[in-house]
């Protein structure tokens, strides 16, 4: 599909050197998402799961504007009107948040300018959140009149804690990337002009990594916060063991010992 046909708000999608780079695409309105952005995010994501080319999964906002302003609330009227669209709307959104808190590969949400409302509940759903200094957080949910899901929530109240969460939201006002990082909202925090540079040397390092490793830890952190349908015991065990008895590990010993970059193959 050229440039041209494509609607006015779309995810774009890049996969180069085990990078995934899920770019969400509404410039206009900054970077807000419709419904079948939502839909077209979690199956991007789900897609990511089985294929073996894809290391790492970055979600960024197309332009320097935004990261991604909440949902689209210019198509609230027609597809959001009724209990029966506001529950297939909330579903569309659980589904692309789950994949993301669900997947096997790590994710990384990297934020500049505006990031609100299911922006901020998209990024949480990331394993790690870079953020410009200058980037602009908010959770507008009570200026709007919309619930926000169960699952969202504890995803809050897991990263900054119920009384931090309860200020966000129920105050809705506007703060920093330089706060964000403050409060554990966001685990690191760049300058705008050194920003690029610094996460695409970060994504480029965990793109290298032992697959199985990686796995291996997600599962592992999963199981620790009994998320729903969280992997047990047993199975992080399984999975650590695989680890110590693939063909990566031998290669990470014989990499160390000969002083070279490892190759991983995730076997």
């Amino acid at each position: 599909m050229s440039v041209q046909e494509k609607p006015p708000g779309y995810i774009d999608t890049t996969l180069d050197g085990g990078v995934l780079r899920i770019i969400i695409c509404n410039e206009k309105r900054y970077n807000a998402m419709s419904l079948d952005m939502w839909k077209s995010v979690a199956k991007a994501v789900t897609d990511a799961q089985s294929n073996d080319d894809v290391r790492v999964i970055v979600l960024q906002g197309a332009g320097k504007k935004a990261f991604m302003s909440g949902a689209d609330i210019s198509e609230f009227k027609e597809k959001r009107s009724d209990k029966a669209q506001a529950q297939h709307y909330a579903d569309s959104v659980n589904a692309a948040q789950s994949a993301l808190r669900s997947s096997s590969k790590p994710t990384i949400a990297a934020v500049k300018g505006i990031c609100m409302g299911g922006g901020m509940g998209l990024s949480l759903s990331c394993d790690l959140r870079y953020s410009t200094e200058t980037a602009k957080f908010c959770m507008p949910a009570g200026k709007l009149g919309v619930g926000y899901a169960y699952e969202g929530i504890k995803r809050f109240v897991d990263i900054v804690g119920a009384t931090r969460t309860a200020e966000l939201f129920l105050t809705a006002r506007t703060f920093s990337g330089s706060e964000a990082g403050r409060i554990g909202l966001v685990n690191e925090v760049f300058s705008e002009e050194h920003f690029d540079k610094i996460v695409d040397e970060r994504i480029t390092t965990m793109a290298g990594y032992a697959p199985l490793t990686m796995q291996a830890v997600k599962t592992g952190i999963r199981c620790v916060l009994q998320e729903d349908d969280a992997p047990s015991v047993e199975e992080v065990s399984r999975m650590v063991t695989a680890c110590f008895e693939s063909e990566d590990y031998r290669e990470g010993q014989a990499a160390f010992k000969e002083k070279r970059k490892p190759h991983f193959k995730g076997k």
